[in-house]
C-alpha cells in the first residue's frame, strides 16, 4: 500500500495530558496508576468476598485528571447538553481540535472539506449509568449516550463532511479505526482523516467481569511479559492522530512524525472461545500487514505489542511474534507495551501504542519497557528472536520500521507497520553563504481565542513554551502561528525578531487587562485607502532596510526598475539603494519615487491588503493609476521618466514654499506676484506656493511679519506652476500616446479634487496634472465621504501625507499606517502594518511576509481549553420550578456544574446588526416582562445561568441551540406567554437571531393580540 503520514497527534492518558507529557512519561518509565477517584465509585463497595457478593479486584487503575472538565462555551454546547454528553465525546472534541492544530493547520480551515473521522470506542457505560431511569430521559441524553456520536460530534462541530464512524471491536477498536482511516485515504474517500479512540472507566462493571474471568490485576498494574504478570488493570485514555497521504503531506510541507507503511485486520473465527486469543490469527495479521507494507521481519526494529500482562495472553502473543520474527537477524526484535505504564486503555489501547511508536520513530529512540527487569522465562523470548528493552534503544541511521499490535476480546486483531518519516531536503535552505539576506527579519505571531480570557490563557501558555526554546529567529514560529492559530473571534498579533523578544512580548500581553491592548474582536474587514507620496519625500538609500528584509519588495522593485530602465538609461534600483545625493535631482527623484511607490503598493497587495480606493499626490498619482488599472506599468514608467527628464532640463530659479494659511488668506499676495501660484492645497491651512524663488522669498518675508509659519520645500523647480509650461508642451506629445483604461479601483483625483468619475486619465489629464495645483485636501475629503476608510496607508519612503491627513478633520477612529516610515524603516515596519490590519479583521496572505526558508513547519503548543466548567455522570436532583406567567410547575434536570456556573457571555460577543443598540439597552429583563420570560425559557432549555442569557446572545453561535432545543424553547415560551398564542415553527425561526430579537418579536405579537 502507499504510505500514510501521521502529521499531527494529541492525547490524554493518565499522568500525561498531551503528547509531550506522554513522551516524558514513557522516557522516564513513569507509573501512571493511582487510586480510583471519588467521583467514579467507591471501591470499598465491591471489596467483599462473601458468597453472593458482587466483587471486583479493581481497587486502583489509570485515571485521567480533569476528565470532567469541558470547555462547552468554546464549542457552543449548552450546559444542559454538555451535562448529558458522554464525557468521552467531550474529551474527543478537545483532542480533535488540538490534534489538527498539531498537524500545522487551523481546524477551521478544514470546515466543509471531506475530512474523515474514525473513532474506536468500547462499551457504553455512560448510557447504562444515565438512562436507567426512563423518566429522566431527554433527547440530549439520548444523543449523548450514543457510541456513534463519538465520531459524529467531531464532524458536526468542525463541519467535516467526509466519512464519520465509530468502531467497536473491543480492545482493538482504535487501531482498527486507524486501519479504516488509512484505507479511506488511499481510496480517495477523504484527503485528511482523524483517527483514534477513547476510553473512560466510569463504573466497576468491566472490572467485575475481569475478576470473574480471573484476569484482574491485584494491584491495578499491567506487567506485560513479566514473571510477575498477574492480569489486566483498567485505564482511561484518549488519543487521535491526523493522517494524510504521504505525498500530500510532503507537498504541503507538513511535519511528519512517522508513516504508516501498511495495516491489516483479521478475525479469530471459531477458535477456543469467543473471548480467547488465537495465536495463528495473530500471526497471520502481522504477516498480512508486513506484506502490505512491503517489509520483511528482519527490517522491523521494535514492536509495540498488545501486551496485557495476562499469563495466557502474553504467551500466545509471544508465540505468534516468535513464529514471524524468529529469523536470521543482527539483533533480536525489541518488544514492549505501554500498558506497563498506563494500564489497559481498552478501546484506546491501539492508539496509545500507535502514538508511542510514532513518537519513538520521530525521536529515533524507543523507551524502555516497564517491568522488563523480571522477564518471564516461560515466554522464551531470546530463542524466538525477541527481547524486552531494559534501557532505551537508539535507532540506527536510515529508515527504521516498527509494528503495533492490538487484539480485541471478541477476536478482531489489528496490526500496523510504521516507519520513520521520509527525509526531505529543504530547497529553500542551503549554505549560510547562500541564505536569504532576511536573517533575523521580524515576523508576526498571531493567536486567537473564543473569549478575551481564553486569549490571555493561551498567550501565557505560548509564552512559557517559547521561553523554553533556545534563543533564535522567531520567523518560522510566527509563520506557523499564522497558519494554525486563527479562526477564533478574538485576535492578537505581535511582531518579533527572535524567540526571546517573542516570549517577553507574549508574557507581557498575557498580564494585561482585557480586552484593552490584547483582545481584538473585529466585526468587519478593514476599509483601506492608499495615499501615494509625491516629490520631496525622497532621500538617499530610501527603503534599503525593507529591501534587505523583504523578498517580495525586492521582486517588485526589480519589476519597476526593469520598466524604467529603457527610458532612464540606467538602474533606478541601484540609484535608490546606493545612498547617492543624485536622488534629489528631478530626473532621478521622480522615477525613483514611482518605483518605490509601485513596489510598496504591490508588496501590500501581495500580502492581501487590497485598497478600497487610491489617491496620489503629484508624481504619486502615477503609481496610483497603475494600481487602479488605469495605466500599465510600462506606460506609466515611460511617462514618469520623460516627465522627470523634461522638468530637469528647465532652467533654475523656481521653488516651492509651504505656508500655514488658507488659499483665501493668500489671494491678495498672489495677485501681487504673478510669477507665483498655488502648487498644492493640502489642507484648510496647509498650502504650498510654487513659482519664482525671488517672488517666494518676498511672500515669505511678508507672512513671517504677520506671524504665519512658512517653510521652503527642498525642490529643484517650481512644480505645478506656470513655470512648467516649456516642459509640458513637449511632455504632451508623449502623453498623447497613452492608452488609459477606466479605473478598476476607485481613484480620488488630486487634479480635480474629487473622486474620478467618467473622465479619462489620458494624455490631456497627465499634462494638466503637471501644471495645475494638487488638490489633496479636497480629494481626501471626497474619498473619506465616499468610502469611510478605517485605515489610511501612505505609500512612499517616509510619512509626508499622513501628517496632513491628521490635520484634515477626519474621523478620530481612522488608523494611519506606513510600511516604510523613514530612513530606519525595515521589514519590521511592514510586519507591524500587517499585524495592525490583522487585528482589525484582515486575513493576510501571510506567506508573502516570510522568506522561503522561514516557511518551515514548527510545532506550537496546542490550544489550552478552559477547565472551569465541570460535568460528570451523577444525575442531578430534579428541582421543581415555577414559571412567573402561569404558575405551572416545570420539572427539569439541572446540569452538574461542579465549579460553579459559566462566566457571563461577554457583551462584545454580538449585537445583531438589525437591532439598534438603543433598543437592546431598552430590552432590560427587569423592565421587560417578555424578555424576562424569554430569558427564563432559554436558560431552562440550555441549562444556562440566567446572567449568561443576555439580549445580545445569539441562539446558534453563542448558545449552541439546535432543532431539538428550538422545539423545547417553543413549548416553554407558549407556556409562559399564553397571550402570544400558539406560535408555528415557521413564524419563530426568523426571530431566532438573538435573545433580544426573539423578545422583540414576541413583544410585537403580544401587543397585536392584546385588545
Amino acid at each position: 500500500m502507499d504510505s500514510i503520514a501521521i502529521v499531527g497527534l494529541d492525547c490524554a492518558f493518565p499522568g500525561a495530558p498531551g503528547g509531550d507529557a506522554y513522551w516524558d512519561l514513557l522516557m522516564r518509565g513513569g507509573d501512571a496508576v493511582g487510586d480510583i477517584p471519588e467521583q467514579r465509585w467507591n471501591p470499598r463497595d465491591y471489596a467483599s468476598q462473601e458468597p453472593g457478593a458482587v466483587h471486583s479486584e479493581m481497587t486502583r487503575g489509570g485515571f485521567i485528571d480533569d476528565a470532567d472538565a469541558f470547555d462547552n462555551d468554546f464549542f457552543s454546547v449548552a450546559p444542559r447538553e454538555a451535562a448529558a454528553m458522554d464525557p468521552q465525546h467531550r474529551l474527543l472534541l478537545q483532542c480533535a481540535w488540538r490534534a489538527l492544530e498539531d498537524s500545522g493547520r487551523a481546524p477551521g480551515a478544514l470546515a466543509g472539506t471531506d475530512a474523515g473521522v474514525f473513532v474506536g470506542v468500547m462499551g457504553g457505560e455512560w448510557g447504562r449509568l444515565r438512562m436507567g431511569d426512563h423518566t429522566e430521559i431527554t433527547p440530549q441524553l439520548g444523543a449523548g449516550s450514543s457510541a456513534g456520536m463519538t465520531a459524529n460530534r467531531i464532524s458536526y462541530h468542525l463541519n467535516l463532511t467526509g466519512p464519520s464512524l465509530a468502531v467497536d471491536t473491543a480492545c482493538s477498536s482504535s487501531l482498527v479505526a486507524v486501519h479504516l482511516a488509512a484505507n479511506a485515504l488511499l481510496s480517495g474517500e477523504c484527503d485528511t482523516a482523524l483517527a483514534g479512540g477513547v476510553n473512560l472507566v466510569l463504573s466497576p462493571a468491566l472490572g467485575i467481569v475481569y475478576t470473574q474471568l480471573g484476569l484482574a490485576s491485584a494491584d491495578g498494574r499491567c506487567r506485560p511479559f513479566s514473571a510477575d504478570a498477574d492480569g489486566i488493570a483498567r485505564s482511561d485514555g484518549v488519543g487521535l492522530v491526523v493522517l494524510r497521504r504521504t505525498a500530500d503531506a510532503l507537498a504541503d510541507g507538513q511535519r511528519i512524525y512517522a508513516v504508516i507503511r501498511g495495516t491489516a485486520v483479521n478475525q479469530d473465527g471459531r477458535s477456543n472461545g469467543v473471548t480467547a486469543p488465537n495465536r495463528w490469527s495473530q500471526q497471520k495479521v502481522v504477516e498480512a500487514a508486513y506484506r502490505r507494507a512491503g517489509v520483511t521481519p528482519e527490517q522491523v526494529s521494535f514492536i509495540e505489542a498488545h501486551g496485557t500482562g495476562t499469563v495466557l495472553g502474553d504467551a500466545i502473543e509471544c508465540a505468534a511474534l516468535g513464529t514471524v520474527h524468529g529469523v536470521e537477524r543482527a539483533e533480536p526484535c525489541a518488544i514492549g507495551s505501554v500498558k506497563g505504564n498506563l494500564g489497559h486503555t481498552e478501546g484506546a489501547a491501539g492508539i496509545a501504542g500507535l502514538i508511542k511508536a510514532a513518537l519513538a520513530l520521530h525521536h529515533r529512540i524507543v523507551p524502555a519497557s516497564r517491568f522488563a527487569d523480571r522477564e518471564n522465562p516461560q515466554l522464551r523470548l531470546a530463542e524466538r528472536g525477541l527481547r524486552l528493552l531494559k534501557s532505551p534503544l537508539r535507532l540506527p541511521p536510515g529508515e527504521a520500521v516498527a509494528g503495533v499490535s492490538s487484539f480485541g476480546m471478541g477476536g478482531t486483531n489489528a496490526h500496523a507497520v510504521l516507519a520513520t518519516a521520509p527525509r526531505t531536503r529543504n530547497k529553500a535552505a542551503g549554505s549560510a553563504a547562500r541564505r536569504d539576506s532576511a536573517a533575523g527579519a521580524a515576523g508576526v505571531f498571531t493567536l486567537t481565542g473564543d473569549t478575551p480570557e481564553a486569549l490571555r490563557r493561551n498567550l501565557a501558555d505560548q509564552a512559557e513554551a517559547v521561553a523554553k526554546r533556545p534563543r533564535g529567529e522567531a520567523a518560522a514560529l510566527c509563520w506557523n502561528s499564522n497558519r494554525i492559530k486563527t479562526g477564533l473571534p478574538f485576535r492578537f498579533a505581535l511582531t518579533a525578531r527572535d524567540t526571546a523578544e517573542l516570549a517577553a512580548g507574549l508574557r507581557q500581553a498575557a498580564g494585561q487587562d482585557l480586552p484593552a491592548g490584547v483582545a481584538h474582536r473585529p466585526w468587519s474587514r478593514p476599509v483601506v485607502a492608499f495615499l501615494f507620496t509625491g516629490q520631496g519625500s525622497q532621500f538617499p538609500a530610501m527603503t534599503a532596510g525593507l529591501h534587505r528584509d523583504s523578498a517580495v519588495y525586492r521582486h517588485f522593485l526589480d519589476e519597476a526598475d526593469a520598466a524604467l530602465a529603457p527610458h532612464t538609461g540606467g538602474s533606478v534600483r541601484e540609484l535608490i539603494l546606493g545612498g547617492e545625493q543624485r536622488i534629489h535631482e528631478t530626473g532621478n527623484a521622480q522615477p525613483a519615487l514611482f518605483a518605490v511607490g509601485y513596489a510598496l503598493a504591490r508588496t501590500l497587495t501581495e500580502l492581501g491588503v487590497q485598497p478600497a480606493a487610491v489617491l496620489g499626490h503629484s508624481i504619486g498619482e502615477y503609481p496610483a493609476a497603475v494600481l487602479a488599472g488605469v495605466l500599465s506599468l510600462d506606460e506609466a514608467a515611460r511617462l514618469v521618466a520623460v516627465r522627470g527628464a523634461l522638468m530637469q532640463e528647465l532652467p533654475a530659479g523656481g521653488g516651492m514654499l509651504a505656508v500655514n494659511a488658507s488659499p483665501a488668506d493668500l489671494r491678495s499676495l498672489l495677485d501681487d506676484e504673478p510669477q507665483v501660484g498655488l502648487g498644492a492645497v493640502n489642507g484648510p491651512a496647509d498650502v504650498v506656493l510654487s513659482g519664482a524663488v525671488k517672488a517666494l522669498e518676498r511672500i515669505a518675508e511678508i507672512l513671517r511679519s504677520r506671524g504665519v509659519r512658512t517653510r521652503a520645500v527642498p525642490v529643484s523647480h517650481a512644480f505645478h506652476s506656470p513655470l512648467m509650461a516649456p516642459a509640458l508642451a513637449r511632455f504632451a506629445e508623449t502623453a498623447g500616446t497613452v492608452a488609459a483604461a477606466p479605473p478598476q479601483v476607485p481613484l480620488a483625483s488630486t487634479r480635480y479634487g474629487r473622486m474620478l468619475r467618467d473622465e479619462p486619465m489620458d494624455g490631456a489629464y497627465w499634462t494638466g496634472q503637471a501644471a495645475e495645483p494638487v488638490l489633496f485636501s479636497s480629494a481626501l475629503g471626497a474619498l473619506n465621504e465616499a468610502l469611510a476608510p478605517t485605515h489610511l496607508i501612505e505609500i512612499g519612503p517616509k510619512p509626508q501625507l499622513l501628517p496632513l491627513a491628521g490635520r484634515a478633520g477626519l474621523r478620530g477612529d481612522i488608523e494611519f499606517l506606513h510600511p516604510a516610515p523613514g530612513a530606519e524603516a525595515s521589514g519590521r515596519d511592514l510586519a507591524e502594518l500587517v499585524a495592525a490590519l490583522y487585528r482589525a479583521g484582515l486575513d493576510p496572505e501571510w506567506d508573502a511576509l516570510y522568506a522561503p526558508r522561514q516557511r518551515t513547519a514548527e510545532r506550537l503548543r496546542p490550544y489550552v481549553f478552559s477547565d472551569r466548567h465541570r460535568f460528570w455522570n451523577r444525575p442531578a436532583e430534579p428541582a421543581e420550578k415555577t414559571t412567573r406567567s402561569d404558575r405551572t410547575p416545570v420539572r427539569r434536570v439541572e446540569p452538574v456544574l461542579a465549579l460553579g456556573p459559566p462566566a457571563a457571555l461577554p457583551a462584545e460577543f454580538a449585537e445583531p446588526a438589525d437591532i439598534p443598540p438603543a433598543r437592546l439597552d431598552a430590552l432590560s429583563q427587569d423592565r421587560d416582562p417578555v424578555l424576562a420570560a424569554v430569558v427564563e425559557a432559554v436558560a431552562e432549555v440550555g441549562g444556562y445561568p440566567l446572567e449568561q442569557v443576555v439580549a445580545a446572545a445569539r441562539f446558534y453561535e453563542d448558545l449552541g441551540f439546535d432543532s431539538v432545543m428550538i422545539m423545547q424553547l417553543k413549548d416553554r415560551i407558549e407556556a409562559r406567554l399564553s397571550s402570544a398564542g400558539e406560535i408555528s415553527v415557521q413564524q419563530l425561526l426568523p426571530a431566532l437571531r438573538s435573545v433580544g430579537s426573539l423578545a422583540e418579536f414576541l413583544t410585537e405579537r403580544v401587543s397585536v393580540r392584546t385588545p
